[in-house]
Protein backbone atom coordinates (compact mmCIF):
# COMPACT_ATOMS: atom_id res chain seq x y z
CA UNK A 1 0.00 0.00 0.00
CA UNK A 2 1.06 3.66 -0.81
CA UNK A 3 -0.19 6.73 -0.96
CA UNK A 4 -3.11 8.06 -2.52
CA UNK A 5 -1.72 8.75 -5.93
CA UNK A 6 -1.65 12.58 -6.94
CA UNK A 7 -4.70 14.04 -8.45
CA UNK A 8 -6.92 11.34 -7.32
CA UNK A 9 -10.28 12.00 -8.17
CA UNK A 10 -12.87 13.54 -5.35
CA UNK A 11 -16.13 12.29 -5.54
CA UNK A 12 -19.16 11.99 -3.58
CA UNK A 13 -18.35 8.48 -2.26
CA UNK A 14 -15.12 10.04 -0.51
CA UNK A 15 -16.57 13.21 0.71
CA UNK A 16 -19.12 10.91 2.62
CA UNK A 17 -16.18 7.86 3.41
CA UNK A 18 -14.78 10.73 5.52
CA UNK A 19 -17.95 13.03 6.94
CA UNK A 20 -20.48 9.79 7.75
CA UNK A 21 -17.75 8.41 10.20
CA UNK A 22 -17.07 11.88 12.11
CA UNK A 23 -20.63 12.38 12.47
CA UNK A 24 -21.31 8.85 14.41
CA UNK A 25 -18.56 9.42 16.28
CA UNK A 26 -19.99 12.95 17.14
CA UNK A 27 -22.91 11.34 18.29
CA UNK A 28 -21.31 8.87 20.19
CA UNK A 29 -19.55 11.92 22.36
CA UNK A 30 -23.14 13.04 24.32
CA UNK A 31 -23.43 9.66 25.67
CA UNK A 32 -20.45 9.84 27.36
CA UNK A 33 -21.81 12.87 29.40
CA UNK A 34 -25.24 11.39 29.80
CA UNK A 35 -23.54 8.10 31.66
CA UNK A 36 -21.52 10.65 33.84
CA UNK A 37 -24.58 12.09 34.50
CA UNK A 38 -26.74 9.03 35.28
CA UNK A 39 -23.74 7.34 37.19
CA UNK A 40 -23.52 10.26 39.72
CA UNK A 41 -27.20 10.69 39.44
CA UNK A 42 -27.28 7.22 41.62
CA UNK A 43 -25.37 8.53 44.66
CA UNK A 44 -28.16 10.76 45.26
CA UNK A 45 -26.85 14.21 45.54
CA UNK A 46 -26.33 16.73 43.47
CA UNK A 47 -22.68 18.09 44.87
CA UNK A 48 -21.36 15.03 42.45
CA UNK A 49 -23.43 15.77 39.59
CA UNK A 50 -22.34 19.35 39.67
CA UNK A 51 -18.58 18.53 40.52
CA UNK A 52 -17.82 16.04 37.78
CA UNK A 53 -19.48 19.17 35.39
CA UNK A 54 -16.76 21.34 36.75
CA UNK A 55 -14.31 19.37 36.73
CA UNK A 56 -14.83 17.63 32.88
CA UNK A 57 -15.78 21.77 32.14
CA UNK A 58 -12.12 22.56 32.74
CA UNK A 59 -10.77 19.92 31.19
CA UNK A 60 -12.87 20.47 28.14
CA UNK A 61 -11.70 24.40 28.11
CA UNK A 62 -7.68 23.49 28.93
CA UNK A 63 -7.37 20.67 25.96
CA UNK A 64 -9.14 22.05 23.29
CA UNK A 65 -6.99 25.04 24.02
CA UNK A 66 -4.61 22.72 22.23
CA UNK A 67 -7.36 21.58 19.65
CA UNK A 68 -4.77 22.61 17.10
CA UNK A 69 -2.90 18.87 17.88
CA UNK A 70 -6.33 17.33 15.45
CA UNK A 71 -6.61 20.45 13.27
CA UNK A 72 -2.94 21.49 12.53
CA UNK A 73 -2.22 17.82 12.00
CA UNK A 74 -4.89 16.90 9.68
CA UNK A 75 -3.95 19.73 7.23
CA UNK A 76 0.03 18.90 7.54
CA UNK A 77 -0.50 14.96 6.89
CA UNK A 78 -3.15 15.33 4.11
CA UNK A 79 -0.92 18.12 2.13
CA UNK A 80 1.91 15.28 2.36
CA UNK A 81 -0.28 12.63 0.99
CA UNK A 82 -1.18 14.66 -1.61
CA UNK A 83 2.36 15.22 -2.21
CA UNK A 84 2.80 11.44 -1.89
CA UNK A 85 5.67 12.35 0.53
CA UNK A 86 5.74 9.02 3.15
CA UNK A 87 8.66 10.37 5.21
CA UNK A 88 6.56 14.16 5.57
CA UNK A 89 3.36 11.61 7.03
CA UNK A 90 5.51 9.82 9.23
CA UNK A 91 6.76 13.00 10.34
CA UNK A 92 4.02 14.99 10.47
CA UNK A 93 2.26 12.15 12.94
CA UNK A 94 5.98 12.28 15.33
CA UNK A 95 5.87 16.26 15.47
CA UNK A 96 2.45 16.29 16.73
CA UNK A 97 3.13 13.38 19.32
CA UNK A 98 5.97 14.99 20.63
CA UNK A 99 4.51 18.37 21.05
CA UNK A 100 1.45 16.30 22.60
CA UNK A 101 3.93 14.69 25.24
CA UNK A 102 5.71 18.07 25.74
CA UNK A 103 2.63 19.85 26.19
CA UNK A 104 1.02 17.37 28.53
CA UNK A 105 3.98 17.07 30.57
CA UNK A 106 3.78 21.14 31.07
CA UNK A 107 0.42 21.09 32.01
CA UNK A 108 1.12 18.65 34.76
CA UNK A 109 3.94 20.28 36.29
CA UNK A 110 1.21 23.45 35.96
CA UNK A 111 -1.28 21.90 37.64
CA UNK A 112 -1.40 24.03 40.73
CA UNK A 113 -1.72 27.11 39.12
CA UNK A 114 -4.21 25.68 36.52
CA UNK A 115 -6.22 24.34 39.33
CA UNK A 116 -6.01 27.50 41.09
CA UNK A 117 -7.19 29.45 38.44
CA UNK A 118 -9.78 27.70 37.49
CA UNK A 119 -11.61 27.08 40.79
CA UNK A 120 -11.10 30.74 41.55
CA UNK A 121 -13.33 31.44 38.04
CA UNK A 122 -15.85 28.96 38.63
CA UNK A 123 -17.32 28.62 42.13
CA UNK A 124 -18.56 25.53 42.93
CA UNK A 125 -19.76 25.67 46.40
CA UNK A 126 -18.19 24.44 49.43
CA UNK A 127 -19.94 21.36 49.04
CA UNK A 128 -19.12 20.81 45.05
CA UNK A 129 -15.76 22.44 45.19
CA UNK A 130 -13.81 19.98 47.26
CA UNK A 131 -15.06 16.99 45.15
CA UNK A 132 -14.73 19.22 41.94
CA UNK A 133 -10.92 19.20 42.70
CA UNK A 134 -10.35 15.93 43.40
CA UNK A 135 -11.41 14.90 39.73
CA UNK A 136 -9.36 17.47 38.87
CA UNK A 137 -5.96 16.47 40.72
CA UNK A 138 -6.44 13.09 39.13
CA UNK A 139 -7.97 13.13 35.84
CA UNK A 140 -4.86 15.90 35.50
CA UNK A 141 -2.24 13.13 34.80
CA UNK A 142 -4.18 11.90 31.54
CA UNK A 143 -2.69 15.30 29.97
CA UNK A 144 0.05 13.64 27.75
CA UNK A 145 -2.39 11.12 26.39
CA UNK A 146 -5.39 13.08 26.26
CA UNK A 147 -3.47 15.28 23.64
CA UNK A 148 -1.94 12.44 21.80
CA UNK A 149 -5.25 11.41 21.34
CA UNK A 150 -5.81 14.78 19.34
CA UNK A 151 -3.04 14.13 17.22
CA UNK A 152 -3.97 10.81 16.50
CA UNK A 153 -7.16 11.69 15.47
CA UNK A 154 -5.76 14.48 13.54
CA UNK A 155 -3.74 12.08 11.49
CA UNK A 156 -5.72 9.38 10.69
CA UNK A 157 -8.72 11.78 9.59
CA UNK A 158 -5.60 13.81 7.35
CA UNK A 159 -5.05 10.23 5.73
CA UNK A 160 -8.58 9.83 4.88
CA UNK A 161 -8.92 7.10 7.45
CA UNK A 162 -12.02 8.62 8.82
CA UNK A 163 -13.07 5.05 10.07
CA UNK A 164 -10.51 4.45 12.31
CA UNK A 165 -10.84 7.61 14.07
CA UNK A 166 -14.21 6.89 14.64
CA UNK A 167 -13.20 3.42 16.11
CA UNK A 168 -10.80 5.15 18.58
CA UNK A 169 -13.37 7.81 19.87
CA UNK A 170 -15.92 4.77 20.19
CA UNK A 171 -13.36 2.68 22.37
CA UNK A 172 -12.42 5.75 24.13
CA UNK A 173 -16.16 6.00 25.37
CA UNK A 174 -16.99 2.92 25.90
CA UNK A 175 -14.04 2.07 28.32
CA UNK A 176 -14.90 5.53 29.83
CA UNK A 177 -18.45 4.38 30.88
CA UNK A 178 -17.22 0.86 32.08
CA UNK A 179 -14.76 2.51 34.31
CA UNK A 180 -17.10 5.09 35.98
CA UNK A 181 -19.88 2.30 36.24
CA UNK A 182 -17.11 -0.18 37.70
CA UNK A 183 -14.96 2.61 40.02
CA UNK A 184 -17.53 5.25 40.57
CA UNK A 185 -20.61 2.37 41.85
CA UNK A 186 -18.91 -0.96 41.58
CA UNK A 187 -16.33 0.22 44.26
CA UNK A 188 -17.71 3.00 45.56
CA UNK A 189 -15.19 5.84 44.75
CA UNK A 190 -17.48 8.36 43.41
CA UNK A 191 -16.16 11.43 41.88
CA UNK A 192 -13.04 10.11 42.09
CA UNK A 193 -14.03 7.08 40.20
CA UNK A 194 -15.29 9.16 37.59
CA UNK A 195 -12.09 10.80 37.15
CA UNK A 196 -10.05 7.55 36.85
CA UNK A 197 -12.17 6.20 34.61
CA UNK A 198 -12.11 8.50 32.45
CA UNK A 199 -7.78 8.42 32.78
CA UNK A 200 -7.94 5.25 32.19
CA UNK A 201 -10.38 5.42 28.82
CA UNK A 202 -7.66 8.59 27.74
CA UNK A 203 -4.24 6.15 28.62
CA UNK A 204 -6.19 2.98 26.59
CA UNK A 205 -7.50 5.07 23.37
CA UNK A 206 -3.92 6.57 23.07
CA UNK A 207 -2.37 2.87 23.08
CA UNK A 208 -4.51 1.69 20.92
CA UNK A 209 -4.09 4.49 18.55
CA UNK A 210 -0.64 4.31 18.43
CA UNK A 211 -0.92 0.17 17.94
CA UNK A 212 -2.73 1.28 14.65
CA UNK A 213 -0.67 3.77 13.51
CA UNK A 214 2.33 1.57 13.48
CA UNK A 215 0.78 -0.99 11.47
CA UNK A 216 -0.32 2.33 9.15
CA UNK A 217 3.11 3.40 8.77
CA UNK A 218 4.68 0.20 8.21
CA UNK A 219 3.21 1.41 4.14
CA UNK A 220 4.84 4.65 3.93
CA UNK A 221 8.95 4.69 3.68
CA UNK A 222 11.33 6.06 5.84
CA UNK A 223 11.70 5.89 9.80
CA UNK A 224 11.26 8.71 11.96
CA UNK A 225 15.03 10.45 12.84
CA UNK A 226 15.63 13.14 14.72
CA UNK A 227 16.61 14.87 11.83
CA UNK A 228 13.27 14.72 9.94
CA UNK A 229 11.30 15.28 13.19
CA UNK A 230 13.57 18.50 14.26
CA UNK A 231 13.80 19.85 10.61
CA UNK A 232 14.02 23.81 11.34
CA UNK A 233 11.89 24.79 8.33
CA UNK A 234 9.21 21.98 8.94
CA UNK A 235 9.44 22.51 12.33
CA UNK A 236 9.04 26.09 12.04
CA UNK A 237 6.02 26.07 9.96
CA UNK A 238 4.06 23.34 11.98
CA UNK A 239 4.85 25.72 15.07
CA UNK A 240 3.68 28.42 13.15
CA UNK A 241 0.09 26.63 12.20
CA UNK A 242 -0.39 25.63 15.22
CA UNK A 243 0.40 29.24 16.66
CA UNK A 244 -2.71 30.68 15.12
CA UNK A 245 -5.16 27.98 15.21
CA UNK A 246 -4.53 28.29 18.84
CA UNK A 247 -5.50 32.46 18.71
CA UNK A 248 -8.41 31.21 16.53
CA UNK A 249 -9.77 28.73 18.72
CA UNK A 250 -9.28 30.91 22.10
CA UNK A 251 -10.64 33.54 20.93
CA UNK A 252 -13.68 31.81 19.49
CA UNK A 253 -14.04 30.66 22.72
CA UNK A 254 -14.14 33.62 24.44
CA UNK A 255 -16.59 35.02 22.38
CA UNK A 256 -19.15 31.83 23.02
CA UNK A 257 -17.98 32.17 26.79
CA UNK A 258 -19.27 35.70 26.34
CA UNK A 259 -22.68 34.87 24.81
CA UNK A 260 -23.15 32.34 28.39
CA UNK A 261 -22.00 35.40 30.43
CA UNK A 262 -24.40 38.09 29.49
CA UNK A 263 -26.97 35.16 29.17
CA UNK A 264 -26.46 35.10 32.71
CA UNK A 265 -26.60 38.46 33.59
CA UNK A 266 -29.63 38.92 32.05
CA UNK A 267 -31.33 36.47 34.54
CA UNK A 268 -31.39 32.59 35.38
CA UNK A 269 -34.66 32.47 32.91
CA UNK A 270 -32.45 33.71 30.47
CA UNK A 271 -29.77 31.35 30.58
CA UNK A 272 -31.77 28.11 30.84
CA UNK A 273 -33.61 29.30 27.67
CA UNK A 274 -30.64 30.13 25.95
CA UNK A 275 -28.36 26.51 27.78
CA UNK A 276 -31.30 24.84 25.98
CA UNK A 277 -31.58 26.51 22.46
CA UNK A 278 -27.50 26.06 22.73
CA UNK A 279 -28.28 22.67 22.72
CA UNK A 280 -29.81 22.42 19.33
CA UNK A 281 -26.81 24.22 17.93
CA UNK A 282 -24.51 21.92 19.56
CA UNK A 283 -26.12 18.74 17.93
CA UNK A 284 -26.05 20.58 14.69
CA UNK A 285 -22.74 21.41 14.49
CA UNK A 286 -22.36 17.61 15.52
CA UNK A 287 -23.50 17.13 11.65
CA UNK A 288 -21.94 19.72 10.02
CA UNK A 289 -18.52 19.49 11.06
CA UNK A 290 -18.62 15.58 9.17
CA UNK A 291 -18.49 17.92 6.19
CA UNK A 292 -16.00 20.44 7.33
CA UNK A 293 -13.74 17.47 7.88
CA UNK A 294 -14.29 16.16 5.11
CA UNK A 295 -13.11 19.44 3.46
CA UNK A 296 -10.07 19.51 5.68
CA UNK A 297 -8.35 16.16 4.78
CA UNK A 298 -9.58 15.94 0.63
CA UNK A 299 -8.59 19.96 0.51
CA UNK A 300 -5.03 19.15 2.08
CA UNK A 301 -4.74 16.55 -0.60
CA UNK A 302 -5.28 18.46 -3.18
CA UNK A 303 -3.29 21.69 -2.21
CA UNK A 304 -0.16 18.72 -1.20
CA UNK A 305 -0.38 17.74 -4.51
CA UNK A 306 -1.05 20.72 -6.21
CA UNK A 307 -4.04 19.71 -7.88
CA UNK A 308 -6.56 23.11 -8.28
CA UNK A 309 -9.46 20.74 -10.04
CA UNK A 310 -9.20 18.13 -6.97
CA UNK A 311 -9.48 21.49 -4.64
CA UNK A 312 -12.28 22.59 -6.05
CA UNK A 313 -14.60 19.77 -6.50
CA UNK A 314 -13.42 18.82 -2.55
CA UNK A 315 -14.62 22.42 -1.62
CA UNK A 316 -17.99 22.22 -3.97
CA UNK A 317 -18.89 18.42 -2.98
CA UNK A 318 -18.40 18.75 1.15
CA UNK A 319 -20.43 22.17 1.18
CA UNK A 320 -23.32 21.13 -1.30
CA UNK A 321 -23.62 18.38 1.52
CA UNK A 322 -23.38 19.98 4.07
CA UNK A 323 -25.71 23.22 2.89
CA UNK A 324 -28.18 20.30 2.33
CA UNK A 325 -27.86 19.02 5.87
CA UNK A 326 -27.69 22.29 7.74
CA UNK A 327 -31.15 22.94 5.72
CA UNK A 328 -32.90 19.81 7.26
CA UNK A 329 -31.37 20.74 11.17
CA UNK A 330 -33.11 23.82 10.58
CA UNK A 331 -36.29 22.53 9.33
CA UNK A 332 -35.87 19.99 12.48
CA UNK A 333 -35.62 22.22 14.91
CA UNK A 334 -38.05 25.02 13.95
CA UNK A 335 -40.38 22.00 13.17
CA UNK A 336 -39.47 20.15 16.41
CA UNK A 337 -37.98 22.25 18.55
CA UNK A 338 -41.20 22.87 20.95
CA UNK A 339 -41.45 19.35 21.26
CA UNK A 340 -38.00 19.37 22.16
CA UNK A 341 -38.34 22.06 24.76
CA UNK A 342 -40.90 20.40 26.27
CA UNK A 343 -38.70 17.40 26.55
CA UNK A 344 -35.76 19.18 28.40
CA UNK A 345 -37.75 21.15 30.62
CA UNK A 346 -40.63 20.82 32.66
CA UNK A 347 -41.01 24.61 34.24
CA UNK A 348 -43.61 26.32 31.84
CA UNK A 349 -41.99 29.77 31.88
CA UNK A 350 -38.63 28.33 30.46
CA UNK A 351 -41.00 26.27 27.90
CA UNK A 352 -42.99 29.03 27.02
CA UNK A 353 -39.75 32.04 26.97
CA UNK A 354 -37.51 29.26 25.10
CA UNK A 355 -40.29 28.99 22.32
CA UNK A 356 -40.11 33.00 21.65
CA UNK A 357 -36.41 32.34 20.79
CA UNK A 358 -36.53 29.43 18.80
CA UNK A 359 -36.57 30.76 15.76
CA UNK A 360 -32.90 31.99 16.09
CA UNK A 361 -31.62 28.40 17.17
CA UNK A 362 -33.85 27.42 13.81
CA UNK A 363 -31.68 29.94 11.92
CA UNK A 364 -28.37 29.16 12.76
CA UNK A 365 -27.33 25.97 11.07
CA UNK A 366 -28.32 27.50 7.92
CA UNK A 367 -26.68 30.72 8.58
CA UNK A 368 -23.41 28.92 10.24
CA UNK A 369 -22.34 25.89 7.83
CA UNK A 370 -20.75 28.64 5.63
CA UNK A 371 -17.84 29.40 8.73
CA UNK A 372 -18.06 25.31 9.54
CA UNK A 373 -16.97 24.76 5.55
CA UNK A 374 -14.93 27.38 5.05
CA UNK A 375 -12.58 25.99 8.78
CA UNK A 376 -12.08 23.04 7.23
CA UNK A 377 -11.10 24.24 3.85
CA UNK A 378 -8.27 26.93 5.51
CA UNK A 379 -7.05 23.99 8.02
CA UNK A 380 -6.64 21.50 5.13
CA UNK A 381 -4.99 24.29 3.32
CA UNK A 382 -2.94 25.33 6.55
CA UNK A 383 -3.78 29.05 5.89
CA UNK A 384 -3.85 29.41 10.06
CA UNK A 385 -2.79 33.15 9.67
CA UNK A 386 -5.53 33.77 7.98
CA UNK A 387 -8.34 32.07 10.37
CA UNK A 388 -6.45 33.85 13.45
CA UNK A 389 -7.61 37.04 11.48
CA UNK A 390 -10.79 36.15 10.69
CA UNK A 391 -11.53 35.21 14.35
CA UNK A 392 -10.14 38.38 15.72
CA UNK A 393 -11.88 40.31 12.90
CA UNK A 394 -15.53 38.20 13.96
CA UNK A 395 -15.08 38.81 17.30
CA UNK A 396 -14.36 42.18 17.87
CA UNK A 397 -18.05 42.68 15.49
CA UNK A 398 -19.67 40.03 17.64
CA UNK A 399 -19.02 42.61 20.36
CA UNK A 400 -20.03 45.88 18.75
CA UNK A 401 -22.97 43.80 17.48
CA UNK A 402 -23.74 43.01 21.00
CA UNK A 403 -23.52 46.51 21.97
CA UNK A 404 -25.70 47.81 19.12
CA UNK A 405 -28.44 45.34 19.91
CA UNK A 406 -28.66 45.98 23.73
CA UNK A 407 -31.89 47.84 23.59
CA UNK A 408 -33.40 44.33 21.71
CA UNK A 409 -32.58 42.22 24.97
CA UNK A 410 -32.21 38.49 24.24
CA UNK A 411 -33.22 38.62 20.72
CA UNK A 412 -30.06 41.19 20.42
CA UNK A 413 -27.80 38.80 21.91
CA UNK A 414 -29.14 36.07 19.34
CA UNK A 415 -28.62 38.34 16.49
CA UNK A 416 -25.13 39.20 17.58
CA UNK A 417 -23.97 35.74 17.61
CA UNK A 418 -25.86 34.93 14.13
CA UNK A 419 -23.65 37.99 13.00
CA UNK A 420 -20.50 36.48 14.65
CA UNK A 421 -20.85 33.47 12.73
CA UNK A 422 -21.45 35.11 9.45
CA UNK A 423 -18.43 37.63 9.93
CA UNK A 424 -16.40 34.21 10.25
CA UNK A 425 -17.71 33.30 6.62
CA UNK A 426 -17.41 36.79 5.04
CA UNK A 427 -13.60 37.04 6.54
CA UNK A 428 -12.30 33.72 5.43
CA UNK A 429 -14.54 34.12 2.09
CA UNK A 430 -12.48 37.04 1.74
CA UNK A 431 -9.14 35.05 1.88
CA UNK A 432 -11.03 32.50 -0.57
CA UNK A 433 -9.80 33.25 -3.99
CA UNK A 434 -6.41 34.08 -3.23
CA UNK A 435 -5.86 30.48 -1.87
CA UNK A 436 -7.29 29.20 -4.66
CA UNK A 437 -4.81 31.35 -6.98
CA UNK A 438 -1.84 29.70 -4.65
CA UNK A 439 -2.43 26.25 -5.47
Amino acid sequence: MSAAPTGSRVTQRTVLAIAVPIVISNLSTPLLGIADTAVMGRLGDPKYIGAVAIGALIFTLVYWTFGFLRMGTTGLTAQALGANDGAEIRAALGRALLIAGAVGSALILAQWPIREIAFALLDGGPEVEPLARTYFDIRIWSAPWALANYALVGWFIGLGRAKVALVLQVFLNLVNIFFNIVLALGLGWGVAGIAAGTLIAEVCAAALGLAVAARHLRFYPGQWTRARLLDAAQLARTIAVNRDIMIRTVVLMLSFAWFTAKSAEAGPLTLAVNSILLQFVTVSAFFLDGFALAAEALVGRAVGARHRADFDRAVRLSTLWAAGIALLLSFGIFAAGGAAIDFLSIDDGVRATARVYLLWAAALPVLSVWCYQLDGIFIGATRGAEMRNAALASSLLFLGLWWLFLPFGNHGLWAALAGFNLMRAASLGFYLPRLRRAI
